[in-house]
């Protein structure tokens, strides 16, 4: 039976006995109920049955970044999964739809003031101060400028605030160089928090959008006192509106007007491509602030020599900037356009297309991501993916979820709309092959092109779209790839135990780097990595999608049952009716869970990550979580995590709270 088939058997009297609804309130179990046990960490032997067996972004950008996260109370989470306690709801990370509950004004400036982030912070603010005061007093000291310094506080202000936009001007396309990020990573990435460069580009987005503030209210209280000390002798409204100093300001305010604007989280969601297009409109932002300055409005000389420009000639190395983000762009399109082969389209329940293509100059690590564009649909649209493949497959493979115009233009391009999954019997639905690894075949690509024979970890149930995409358009449509790019999610080799925490789509990800665990144990080369523990939560049944399938892969892999533990969380509400027919039918006669088909049993509610890592950290120092673990100098518990920013607030702060001088605690975050 598929899991799609056991879902279907498990519910089945909900309709009689109360929709299971998103929205529906669940009510608290009897007085003196007890909640469910408490896990203990004993390892082989111990009171806790070994749990082997526990959706990543589809698209990384542009969608919705996790479903709802609807927390039961904690009490009903009881007799389904013991392998972590559950917790009651906690206003502290419950998700709607796009809107994660508002965090304190507080809580927002600690979690700037920790870590990597404060570095950033005092180095970029302070250093923003500095160069503020320099262009400040450069402006005021300077004997040639005495005339234009009649203007006094507005004039000096203009000019310091105007000596940090040109810094930002060249800091602003940094972040975003993500091949210069790739390189330097390794080396600096303990000290600057390049694994949240798109924070970064945003922390320094504000701070032009502050000194532009700044510097353009000085210059029109420059221009007030322009025409009463006549300092001038033009008028105030020609230097703002004909000269180039004020045409350029006045265009890079409305450029950046559309800028912001389409770059907030609801427009992105709305209309991605608007965000996309509009966001392109940076590279004449920069252009215009590289000639902002070409009218001269600050000038001077001594008594008795020529009036000279006086500027601060910030285009002299701003425009570095643009000349790096030059180069970035067209590295990307030449490697974006070398050959690749979109090798088969599968659609897997609800909808969630999986494409598997083949480019053999592409090297990447478990855990990185991609962009993806797809000519006859947009030349210039490349969209972000977590890749869901592992290094060791033959084959490159991303997950598609039909969210946003370009997606689901996507699946009408391959012939697999929404549509089509709807309308597709349970039976239309089979599985791929499972272990061991993948037989392929050689084309001109000089590579593996055509998957066939045995593949390799079960891609769960899909249907094989790739004969009617070739019936209708002749051919699949030609793609193209740029990548890899890193993510934290590499260093996962690096820490004795990794805890891996995915909300939802934040699981794929996660699919690549347990595929590539699982080839690393075939060949002895799991570095320092000991133990994995995946914690998995998801709003519905539907969210499991593909994914459940490659875990029960994995499970039935494992020679040491103790090495991969999970954990599954449902967050749907349900009725008492529905949870206790649930509850009856907990297990298949093999022993295997219900709903997932995994030796791990689901449960309901969501985990307490509190006493998940207190009683992780106590197991190790006694020695019963691992034996010999706690002989290391300080084993690392890296705790890896992709979802909603609420959670990760939370898993920081526990984590920070977990760690220790004899186990150390590091938590790293997917930034989407």
């Amino acid at each position: 039976m598929t899991i799609v088939g056991k879902v279907k058997s498990v519910l089945g009297q909900k309709q009689q006995e109360g929709e299971v609804e998103k929205g529906q309130s669940s009510t608290l179990p009897p007085a003196g109920q007890q909640g469910p046990p408490q896990p203990t960490f004993d390892g082989p032997g111990g009171s806790e049955a070994p749990h082997n067996g526990g959706e990543g972004n589809y698209e990384r950008t542009g969608q919705d970044p996790a479903p709802a996260l609807h927390a039961s109370h904690g009490a009903l989470s009881t007799s389904l999964n013991f392998g972590l306690p559950a917790a009651p709801p906690s206003a502290g990370w419950a998700v709607a739809g796009t809107q994660e509950v508002q965090m304190t004004f507080i809580s927002r400036v600690k979690s700037e003031l920790t870590g990597r982030r404060l570095v950033w912070n005092l180095l970029f603010h302070v250093g923003h101060v500095l160069v503020f005061l320099y262009g400040w007093q450069k402006q005021a000291h300077d004997e040639r400028l005495a005339a234009l310094n009649k203007l006094k506080y507005s004039v000096w202000i203009s000019r310091g605030a105007g000596l940090c936009l040109g810094i930002d001007g060249l800091l602003i396309v940094l972040p975003m160089l993500r091949n210069v990020i790739r390189l330097v990573r390794p080396l600096v990435g303990w000290l600057v928090p390049l694994d949240e460069h798109v924070w970064m580009h945003r922390q320094i987005a504000y701070s032009i959008l502050f000194w532009t503030i700044v510097h353009t209210t000085a210059h029109y209280v420059n221009m007030i006192h322009v025409e009463q000390s006549q300092v001038r002798k033009e008028a105030a409204w020609a230097i703002l509106f004909t000269q180039p100093g004020g045409l350029t300001g006045h265009l890079m305010l409305v450029l950046m007007l559309l800028v912001y604007t389409t770059a907030h989280a609801k427009i992105r969601k709305l209309s991605y491509e608007a965000f996309w297009y509009t966001h392109h409109l940076v590279v004449l932002i920069l252009f215009l602030l590289y000639i902002h300055a070409i009218g001269c409005f600050v000038r001077g000389a001594l008594p008795g020599q020529e009036v000279k420009c006086l500027g601060y000639n910030s285009w002299t190395w701003t425009i570095w900037g643009g000349i790096a983000y030059f180069f970035e762009r067209v590295i990307r399109e030449i490697r974006g356009r070398r050959k690749t082969r979109l090798a088969s389209v599968l659609l897997h329940p609800q909808g969630t297309l999986e494409l598997r293509f083949i480019k053999p100059s592409f090297r990447y690590k478990s855990g990185q991501w991609l962009f993806l564009n797809v000519p006859s649909i947009s030349p210039f649209q490349w969209h972000p993916f977590t890749i869901s493949s592992a290094p060791n497959d033959p084959y490159i493979s991303i997950h598609v979820r039909q969210v946003g115009d370009w997606t689901q233009e996507l699946a009408d391009k391959l012939g697999c709309s929404n549509a089509l999954a709807d309308n597709l019997p349970t039976s239309g639905f089979r599985k791929s092959s499972v272990l061991p690894l993948p037989v392929v075949e050689s084309d001109d690509l000089g590579d593996q092109n055509t998957i066939s024979g045995a593949a390799s970890l079960d891609a769960g149930d899909f249907y094989d779209v790739t004969p009617a995409a070739l019936v209708a358009a002749g051919s699949l449509p030609e793609i193209r790839v740029d990548g890899p790019f890193g993510a934290p999610t590499q260093d996962v080799f690096n820490a004795e135990v990794a805890v891996l925490v995915a909300a939802g789509i934040g699981i794929t990800p996660f699919a690549s780097v347990l595929k590539n665990i699982w080839y690393m144990q075939q060949q002895n080369r799991l570095g320092a990595l000991r133990r994995v523990h995946l914690v998995w939560i998801v709003k519905d049944t539907e969210s499991m999608g593909w994914l459940t399938a490659v875990l029960r892969q994995l499970e039935k892999a494992q020679s040491d049952p103790d090495f991969l533990r999970i954990s599954l969380y449902l967050t749907q509400r349900v009725s008492p009716a529905t949870l206790a027919n649930i509850t009856v039918h907990a297990t298949w006669e093999d022993g295997t869970d219900s709903i997932t088909g995994l030796n791990a049993r689901t449960q309901f509610g969501r985990p307490d990550f509190s006493m998940l890592f207190d009683k992780l950290k106590s197991s190790i120092e006694k020695g019963s979580y691992l034996p010999g673990l706690e002989s290391t100098l300080r084993p690392t518990v890296g705790v890896f995590y992709c979802g909603p920013a609420a959670l990760a607030k939370e898993l920081k702060e526990v984590a920070k709270r977990a760690d220790s001088k004899s186990v150390r605690f590091t938590f790293r975050k997917e930034h989407f």
